[in-house]
């Protein structure tokens, strides 16, 4: 049953306005002015808005602009004026309203409007209890919790964490399978194509990854884009590796758009601190491997996977499925040693013990950069030296991309840049 809060200053039409609709079927609550309506909202977000422009205390289009702001307006909210005027109607609907109604509002029309806009939000769907992509630990518990939490506001997510955390399995999990998920590959479009995203998405949710990537036009689009997105039912979910709040300090980042995205924001932790998780999460790998590629049955022997759980993933995810993955195709045998892991990684065969291919005589920056070139070249090979499919897996633009491949010194002579 859908949930409209009635916004209204007038107490005849507010019992009116409930009235009609709880003959309906609908649960209605009831705000006097827009102190009360805010607080209604910190209670519980409602599935629709009624929202009257006139009131004492605090007009409806300044509290419709405080709602957009703070990435609250996650819900369609139809405006109410009896003294409407074309001017306010636009401004209205230039901030994200779904559309504008003249008071007193015809029985016909409220209710056309109401089912019409609660139909372009996304059905409820229960979110599960675990997340067994990122694994079954008390860490990833901790998680799942968090993002039940986030899903309840409908506000913007930002997901922050390493490269590889799992940002993508997160929004994922955040998705209801019966909508459409888009991720954004071509950041371009955000500042090109903002309501042609919000089209494809329609009643589902949008995925951007990396967004403290975004150049200023990007951020723009980004900005316009949540502004209209309750037009469409669209659930918004950001990702980040680097710390936008330094960002926006520094002024390199937009700061309306970094108070947007830290409304809700949840920290994904990097694998080094749940290694708990990567036996099981590397023989989850194995079988999609084998399963993607239809080759034989293969498993990791215990000892193997003592020694994936003691290593440091800088890659996270990512890298851990990459290396699983490479396993998967090249060891001949039914089971993976450690002698193949080690090969694989290119450690010293009495590196299984102990720190696990650590290179302590490195600084922390030739380390960072030791593991990023083999990491790209080992990307790269798999996505058969094809720079946007392996920009993409990596969660890179393509030009941030290239700039990362010229300066750790990997070269592409002769390969393709498709």
């Amino acid at each position: 049953m859908s949930e409209i809060l009635v916004v209204d200053d007038e107490p005849g039409i507010r019992t009116l306005v409930q009235e009609i609709l709880e003959d309906e079927g609908y649960e209605v609550r009831l705000a006097e002015n827009g102190e009360t309506a805010r607080q209604a909202m910190r209670n519980k977000v409602p599935d629709l808005v009624l929202l009257d422009i006139w009131m004492p205390d605090l007009d409806g289009i300044s509290l419709l602009r405080e709602w957009v702001s703070k990435g609250q307006a996650s819900m369609p909210i139809v405006m109410m004026s009896g003294h409407g005027t074309v001017h306010t109607a636009v401004e209205a609907t230039r901030l994200g309203a779904f559309d504008f109604l003249e008071k007193p509002v015809p029985y016909k029309k409220l209710l056309e409007t109401v089912q019409r806009a609660l139909s372009l939000r996304p059905k409820a769907s229960p979110l599960a209890d675990s997340l067994p992509a990122l694994g079954e630990s008390e860490l990833i518990r901790h998680l799942v919790n968090k993002l039940r939490q986030a899903h309840t506001t409908g506000a913007p997510i930002l997901l922050s964490g390493e490269v590889g955390a799992g940002a993508e399995e997160c929004a994922r999990y955040l998705h209801d399978p019966r909508t459409p998920f888009v991720r954004v590959a071509d950041l371009n479009r955000l500042a090109e194509q903002p309501l042609d995203l919000l089209a494809e998405a329609k009643g589902g949710l949008l995925f951007i990854p990396e967004v403290g990537q975004l150049t200023p036009f990007q951020q723009r689009g980004l900005l316009l884009l949540n502004q209209r997105r309750p037009d469409f039912g669209v659930r918004l979910i950001c990702a980040s590796s680097v710390n936008l709040a330094e960002k926006a300090a520094n002024g390199s980042y937009s700061r309306d758009l970094y108070n947007l995205l830290a409304q809700v924001a949840v920290r994904i932790p990097p694998l080094r601190e749940h290694t708990e998780d990567i036996p099981m999460l590397a023989q989850s790998a194995l079988r999609d491997a084998l399963e993607r590629h239809k080759l034989a049955p293969k498993q990791f022997s215990q000892s193997a996977l003592e020694l994936l759980a003691r290593r440091d993933w800088p890659g996270n995810l990512d890298e851990l499925r990459s290396i699983v993955g490479s396993l998967a195709s090249t060891v001949e045998g039914d089971d993976i040693e450690v002698a193949d892991l080690t090969a694989m990684l290119g450690l010293e065969e009495d590196e299984g013990e102990g720190d696990v291919g650590l290179r302590l005589e490195l600084s922390l920056k030739e380390a960072r950069d030791e593991f990023e070139r083999a990491y790209l070249n080992a990307l790269l090979g798999q996505c058969g030296w094809s720079v946007s499919k392996a920009a993409s897996r990596a969660g890179m633009e393509r030009t941030a991309f290239y700039r990362k491949l010229k300066s750790l010194g990997i070269d592409l002579p002769g390969r393709s840049e498709a």
